[in-house]
């Protein structure tokens, strides 16, 4: 055996001891369970599936928590994690189900939209595998996901992601990213029968209005804002006025745009009689000039940086040495869907949606997200979901 190739197996063997634990980890990362509790407010648990069969036993399926009122009323979607790095949506789903209790009308909750986005990672960004949030009875951990769908769930990419049906040409990742499959179709790719199944939940039970919870870059002019269409763009603007006089805190209001396909904000009211908003609230994780990817800065979005460029008014949002913690993100989309609830109601007596036991901005930010989590430890097994 000559000596390069001695080196040529020696390195073989090094790449072995380092790719064999880290492979080990991702597998861990992809099979970890976050339970949920059901809380007092939820009746019933179905798959996505339900209304897509195409979607069952794939890792693109999956729960949609179901919190129906004693009283006929009008209905709302709450979707969270359409991108799983992101994950304050997730967080407030997760308050939402747990403690929401609806007297009148329906309330539909998917807190885990891009399931298999969940259950994969970021390469070359270091990003955290799993966070932790404090609360009152402990910790609770997290899968700390990406943007698009694992491509062990969807794959090959095409060279160029033609968007159904516009045609629109999209970027050959966008195929993986369920922001950019809607309005979807049953046989297309497998983000594209997720983005179908959800349209054909709104069309089947009739909802009302569709909430979309994200995150985006504190340097991305689209940041802390509600991003609605033509025909939500009034009930949009009360909602922002109203926290903003009435909580303190901006929220202004972004117009969909027409001739950009494959948004939830715009596809959903162009395929649906259901009135569309998405939420994005600051995630200094997710902008490129900050220090590392760290859990700490995942949670608390103080980075030195960041702190520079905002004293040069280069950020779009207000910062200074408080950063964004998670606490303000999570407590924004409480009281913004809280808010658009409310206002969808009081024009719409006959399809009103009322619900209690949900915090708003201030208490959250008081108490910590944390605080609204119920312990699985402590409940009913049979109350138990597994996302």
């Amino acid at each position: 055996m000559n000596y390069i190739v001695k080196i040529k197996l020696i390195l073989l063997g090094l790449a072995c001891l380092i790719a064999i634990p880290a492979s080990f980890l991702l597998y861990q990362h992809r099979h970890f369970k976050i339970p949920v509790v059901q809380g007092p407010g939820v009746t019933q648990v179905v798959q996505l599936s339900h209304y897509l069969p195409g979607l069952k036993g794939t890792r693109a399926d999956t729960p949609v928590f179901i919190l129906q009122g004693k009283e006929p009323g009008g209905k709302i979607l709450i979707m969270a994690n359409t991108h799983s790095n992101e994950p304050a949506g997730l967080l407030t789903a997760i308050i939402f189900i747990e403690n929401a209790v609806v007297q009148q009308g329906t309330l539909y909750i998917i807190p885990v939209f891009n399931n298999s986005g969940s259950r994969t990672t970021k390469p070359g960004d270091g990003y955290p595998l799993y966070f932790d949030i404090k609360t009152p009875w402990g910790k609770r951990r997290f899968r700390m996901g990406n943007r698009n769908a694992s491509p062990l769930d969807q794959w090959p990419d095409p060279d160029v992601y033609i968007h159904y049906p516009d045609r629109q040409l999209l970027s050959f990742i966008d195929a993986r990213n369920t922001n950019r499959t809607w309005p979807g179709r049953p046989n297309g790719l497998l983000m594209e029968k997720v983005t179908f199944a959800a349209m054909e939940l709104l069309r089947r039970e009739k909802v009302d209005l569709a909430v979309d919870l994200h995150g985006a870059e504190t340097m991305f002019p689209v940041t802390n804002c509600i991003v609605a269409p033509e025909k939500s763009i009034k009930l949009a603007t009360l909602t922002s006025l109203t926290v903003k006089a009435l909580e303190g805190f901006d929220n202004h209001v972004e117009p969909s745009p027409s001739r950009f396909r494959g948004l939830s904000h715009r596809e959903i009211g162009d395929y649906s009689e259901t009135l569309p908003f998405l939420l994005e609230a600051p995630i200094p994780f997710l902008d490129q000039p900050t220090g590392p990817k760290t859990v700490d800065l995942l949670l608390q979005g103080k980075d030195p940086f960041l702190l520079r460029l905002a004293k040069k008014k280069k950020l779009f949002v207000p910062y200074d040495e408080s950063g964004w913690p998670m606490a303000k993100r999570v407590g924004q989309h409480c009281s913004v869907i809280l808010e658009l609830i409310r206002q969808y109601s009081r024009k719409n007596p006959d399809r009103a949606i009322k619900l209690t036991n949900v915090p708003r901005y201030k208490e959250v930010v008081a108490k910590g997200v944390g605080y609204f989590f119920l312990n699985p430890e402590k409940a009913d097994k049979k109350k138990i979901v597994d996302i």
